[in-house]
């Protein structure tokens, strides 16, 4: 199979490695475009695997050459690609910025969310949540960090788990974020208009995915948080 186009829609942090997820060009009639999330024949992805022949990390919203070579679903995780990373490195093509970025987040929302959020059908979405919530915490004694977010969409509300702390984020990019607005302190709090008026933003769009099954069940995850107009900040690879 040719080198296929790709709108990277997540970038994330995983237990023993990253993982991606994009769009091709192919249409869909739920979500617009086909999603796509590239995995190995064995293992997890590794931050090398999505690392150009530059020596550029790919990031959010960067439009990128890949080698998919068959489908390979395992369900709910209908998007799994077989991807080479050997052969064939990731190659950016372009990137998406500006209006255009602006509009594509507007015109590829997902049509029936409710088949990742709820039914569990598959296991990639876009949404524009009417309202997000949540917090970034970093322990001073065990040094563990967690970034959470909780939103609501059509009057429905997704807390996370029993404890409503939020859903978990593992987008690179937000964890960044949100160790850099830790600083300074232990706890930072945000609702729909501080993050707005934080950031400098209009609208938040979420990439919403789920995990892998752990401990006999699968669990909703934002893998990427996207603002319009974007925000900037630094990402240490070395320490998600």
């Amino acid at each position: 199979m040719p080198d296929t186009e790709v709108i990277i829609l997540a970038m994330t942090r995983m237990l023993s490695g990253v993982c991606t997820a994009g769009m091709t060009r192919e249409l869909d009639e739920i979500t617009g475009l086909r999603w796509v999330r590239p995995v190995k024949d064995f293992g997890t992805l590794l931050l090398g695997d999505l690392t150009d022949v530059q020596g550029r990390v790919i990031q959010l919203c960067d439009v990128i050459s890949l080698h998919l070579q068959k489908p390979r679903p395992s369900p709910p995780h209908a998007e799994d690609w077989l991807t080479d990373f050997v052969h064939h490195r990731p190659r950016l093509l372009r990137r998406l910025e500006g209006d255009r970025r602006a509009n594509f987040l507007r015109t590829y929302q997902d049509t029936a969310p409710h088949q990742v959020l709820i039914e569990q059908k598959r296991s990639l979405c876009l949404i524009q949540p009417d309202q997000v919530w949540g917090r970034f915490t970093l322990d001073p004694y065990s040094g563990k960090y967690e970034a959470r977010l909780a939103f609501s969409l059509d009057d429905q509300a997704f807390l996370g788990s029993a404890s409503k702390r939020g859903l978990p984020v593992t987008d690179l990019k937000w964890r960044a974020l949100g160790r850099a607005w830790l600083s300074d302190g232990s706890r930072f709090d945000f609702d729909s208009d501080s993050l707005r008026e934080k950031l400098t933003v209009d609208d938040i769009y979420l990439t919403v995915g789920l995990s892998r099954t752990y401990e006999g069940q699968i669990w909703s995850l934002v893998l990427a948080v996207h603002t319009v107009p974007d925000y900037a900040t630094d990402i240490d690879y070395t320490n998600p």
